[in-house]
């Protein structure tokens, strides 16, 4: 039904008229059973809070994913007590349902890669209540799997300009150089190392970057976006000179993990870059061997007590892998439609591993981990959607590169997010992110410039 202006105006003070009465209610209703000074502090700052909330949300979306991806609440425990994430989690998706069901600032659209991933978000959903510690996976999927979920749709709807863009990228910058500083100081005090030379942070309470591994794709997460920042032209001296100082400080902070995952997939960033810069595809090749064998050696790997030369033949990093592996494949079979759910594999890892050292271990595989945790179907729609994101891509820099005068940033972040789903998806041999933020980032912003660039050719074009 079409309404005239007049009556959507109607429509939309009748709105507001309601909104207002229910306030009155509620505070009343929260006035008359908690009449305390501190109450009436708190409801006479309700409307500037409310206010914040509705006209920041961009701000409120990022910040979240940045505190909940990069856990800067615990780089800085000082922080942890204040709850940032949580406080930020009601903000954002209180601003997120206004703007979209009420105010409808927000303007959905689809996109063809949606498909896929709501196919394998169904499958997820689907095997959690079926999971094999059902307990486990309802913990995973509420506390955390359903604000990836949520915030993924966020970013790729709400992101619709390339000043939007260079927000969101500065942000991802300085958290990384933050994340990076923080590593680079545990490894030369001798602070959390595991091995004696891989470096964490927060391992003495339990945080996720108390893992080399998990703290290497954290680090390595904003390198693509320091390296597109760093080689488009256009940017500001201020961005450039931050993207090379953090671009620095990422690349020695990866080294001290060890991580071979995160290093190779530093390695696939720099490649596509260099691919991109070096016209002579021979002197890439070379350039490339002598590089990684260079990156080998100072990342000290053949030093590590696991993993390093040391230990002769299969190395038990190695061999705790291949069984990893084996198990994850071992749980798929037995489980081939749905898998063993949401965050089971290390809890079904000894049912199903050929070898016992007497503890769990993690699948370190992104490609194994979801084959175990979501079956043969959700691995096939999730290399799918893989495929679907890397196209999406691949078109969005084609389209970039053909206009010379697109805006920077577009072009920044065209590149960054490229080079990042290449970085993701190399180093997901040994890194797990099948249900964790990298990947889901990435497919966001992947249709946020999608968009963005689609709506800059059509205006070159009229």
């Amino acid at each position: 039904m079409h309404y005239s202006p007049a009556q959507q105006h109607q429509t939309k003070h009748s709105k507001h008229i309601l909104l207002s009465l229910s306030l009155c209610v509620l505070v009343g209703a929260i006035w008359l059973f908690v009449p305390h000074p501190v109450v009436g502090i708190v409801i006479a700052l309700l409307p500037i809070g409310i206010l914040v909330v509705l006209s920041q949300t961009f701000w409120l979306v990022t910040l979240f994913i940045v505190f909940s991806f990069f856990r800067i609440h615990e780089v800085f425990p000082v922080l942890y007590p204040l709850k940032i994430p949580l406080m930020l989690s009601a903000g954002a998706l209180s601003a997120l349902l206004w703007h979209t069901l009420v105010s409808q600032k927000i303007k959905l659209y689809w996109h063809p890669t949606y498909t896929w991933l709501l196919i394998f978000w169904g499958i997820v959903i689907i095997g959690v209540p079926f999971a094999s510690n059902k307990g486990v996976a309802v913990a995973m999927f509420t506390g955390s799997y359903i604000k990836i979920i949520i915030m993924t749709l966020a970013v790729s709807w709400l992101i619709t300009s390339s000043k939007e863009l260079s927000r969101f990228a500065f942000l991802v910058i300085v958290a990384g150089l933050t994340v990076g500083c923080m590593a680079i100081y545990n490894s030369v005090n001798g602070i959390g190392l595991v091995e004696g030379s891989r470096v964490t942070i927060g391992r003495s309470f339990g945080s996720m970057l108390g893992d080399p591994n998990d703290l290497a794709l954290v680090l390595m997460f904003p390198m693509a976006f320091t390296v597109a920042m760093t080689t488009t032209r256009g940017i500001g001296w201020f961005m450039r000179l931050l993207a090379i100082v953090t671009s620095l400080v990422l690349f020695m902070a990866l080294l001290a993990t060890q991580s071979r995952g995160g290093l190779l997939g530093a390695l696939a960033v720099f490649g596509f870059f260099a691919w991109r810069l070096i016209p002579s595809k021979t002197l890439f090749f070379v350039v490339g061997s002598i590089a990684a064998i260079a990156l080998y050696a100072m990342a000290g790997i053949s030093g590590r007590s696991s993993g390093g030369a040391a230990e002769a033949g299969i190395d038990a990093s190695a061999m705790g892998r291949i069984y990893a592996w084996e198990a994850a494949v071992k749980m798929a079979l037995d489980n081939p439609l749905l898998g063993v759910g949401l965050d089971n594999f290390y809890y079904n890892y000894f049912f199903y591993s050929p070898h016992w050292d007497g503890l769990n271990h993690a699948v370190h595989s992104t490609w194994f981990g979801v084959l175990a945790e979501s079956g043969f179907i959700g691995l096939i729609i999730f290399v799918i959607f893989i495929c679907s994101l890397l196209k999406c891509a691949r078109k969005t820099l084609l389209v970039v590169d053909e206009h010379t005068h697109a805006p920077p940033y577009l072009k920044a972040m065209a590149l960054a997010v490229y080079s990042g789903l290449i970085g993701t998806f190399v180093s997901g041999t040994f890194l797990t992110q099948g249900f964790i933020w990298p990947i889901y980032i990435l497919a966001a912003l992947t249709i946020a410039v999608s968009q963005i660039a689609s709506h800059f050719e059509k205006s070159t074009s009229t």
